[in-house]
């Protein structure tokens, strides 16, 4: 049996280049507390990506609570169905009430079309999806949070590096949120991130993530221990040196996916973003009708071989159980949502994934 192949894979710096890092650390003894390592990455991240602060966190779901804390959301929150359970999960930790909209059905993202019928005097924000690193149409949905007095806050667990034509599309909304998870383009093996407008909504965000401290003897809120360590910040560190060269191999394995499976019938391949926003993060098919096997049929064939392809995302979140008995969850009001939840499958995409193991993929698919 062949190695077995996932939909993606951690990419690792090399061991030798973390040693000096991991001796520093020992040497100073400093473990966490916002550490050099910890203020190097903030900064660090802020040039590479194009923004002016960044708070770090242990990981993306502490972020996505925290951002929701820190603008004071409460009440109901218009959010996608069509995500990582992550995105609706932070609401409810939160005391809130996710409200689903349906997808686009080309890129997957929340439908701004959708967006105002949903809308109540409950309503207080707007949580979109940049689903698979795709930029939302966020000059919609921020002209639409405008016109209610809606906050945005973008579940942008995908999009690191993303752009639009005028920058890093994680300048839009009032906060967006990061993670770093290892599977994710750019990794701190766990971790995540806040996209801060300015240096006040900051300092907010970092007293949150740290129970709530001011000082050593001074607590203002409720917050939590969210800190990302000099072990993660290191780590992080070193991906920023490689995670350029990681992207141009994943956008190698797309543009072979696509060519070798352009004539395929029944295998539709999604987003292709262009040059300018992509970070080729998955690699999403929808298995249609016309294919000769289901998708579940599909995804277990490749299985079989070692290769695990991921329904990502199935099910829906709105079909577990915490969420299926509000009335915005009924598959009836989110018909494009449901339909691609049944279709969907993200095949193997990292940089380690070799020109061989790509086409063995590709012939399983082909042949049907």
């Amino acid at each position: 049996m062949d190695k077995p192949i996932y939909v993606t894979q951690p990419h690792l710096p090399p061991l030798e280049e973390f040693i000096p890092y991991l001796e520093k650390i020992w040497n100073n003894k400093i473990l966490t507390n916002g550490g050099p390592f910890h203020q190097q990455l903030e900064q660090a991240l802020c040039q590479y990506l194009g923004v002016e602060h960044i708070a770090l966190f242990t990981n993306g779901t502490l972020a996505l609570v925290t951002a929701l804390q820190a603008l004071r959301v409460t009440g109901e929150v218009i959010t996608t169905p069509y995500s990582f359970v992550a995105t609706s999960h932070s609401l409810l930790w939160n005391g809130i009430k996710p409200v689903f909209v349906d997808i686009e059905p080309n890129t997957l993202n929340l439908d701004p079309a959708k967006i105002e019928a949903a809308i109540t005097p409950q309503t207080t924000a707007i949580m979109p999806v940049h689903c698979y690193g795709h930029p939302c149409d966020v000059d919609a949905i921020q002209k639409i949070a405008d016109n209610y007095n809606l906050k945005v806050i973008y579940d942008a667990a995908h999009a690191f590096g993303v752009k639009d034509a005028d920058g890093s599309i994680l300048r839009h909304g009032d906060l967006s949120v990061l993670s770093f998870h290892a599977t994710k383009v750019f990794n701190t093996f766990e971790g995540g991130a806040i996209v801060c407008p300015d240096a006040k909504t900051k300092l907010r965000i970092d007293q949150l993530k740290n129970f709530g401290f001011v000082d050593e003897v001074t607590v203002v809120a409720p917050g939590i221990n969210g800190k990302m360590s000099e072990l993660n910040s290191a780590i992080g560190l070193l991906q920023l040196k490689h995670v350029d060269q990681a992207i141009a191999r994943r956008k190698e394995i797309d543009t072979t996916y696509r060519q070798l499976l352009k004539n395929v019938e029944g295998i539709n391949c999604l987003l292709n973003s262009g040059e300018k926003v992509a970070n080729y993060s998955y690699f999403p098919i929808l298995v249609e009708a016309q294919y000769p096997i289901s998708r579940n049929a599909l995804y277990q064939k490749l299985k079989d071989q070692n290769i695990y392809a991921r329904r990502y995302f199935y099910p829906l979140i709105s079909d577990f159980p915490m969420y299926r008995g509000l009335p915005s969850a009924r598959r009836e009001n989110l018909p494009v949502a449901t339909d691609v939840a049944f279709k969907v499958l993200c095949l193997p995409i990292y940089p380690e994934l070799t020109n061989d193991s790509l086409q063995r993929i590709v012939n399983l698919i082909a042949e049907g």
